[in-house]
């Protein structure tokens, strides 16, 4: 039997194995997140600055206020998270 066939007979992946690799690939997010927060910034490729339009000076970058980095969005979220989850525990 041609071995292509083989492979290909019986790969159908169920709704556990899809569930398996979303779960995997959001801990994995939220892991790297809690790790490396900061991602560099879009405008300036982590500069922070760049060159003003008449070439001569250097021009703090708009969006990340010259730091070169961002917060990154599953960051924010988790920070959000542990403040509400944080809050309501305090005030109970």
């Amino acid at each position: 039997m041609n071995p292509s066939l083989i492979a290909a007979s019986g790969t159908v992946a169920g709704p556990g194995v899809w569930f398996l690799l979303i779960t995997v690939t959001a801990v994995g997010y939220i892991v790297h997140c809690v790790i490396w927060p900061y991602r560099s910034c879009r405008k300036c490729d982590g500069a922070g600055r760049f060159r003003s339009p008449s070439g001569r000076a250097w021009r703090y970058c708009n969006h990340c206020a010259g730091r070169g980095a961002q917060l990154r969005t599953g960051r924010r979220l988790w920070t959000y998270l542990k403040d509400v989850s944080g809050h309501t525990r305090r005030h109970r």
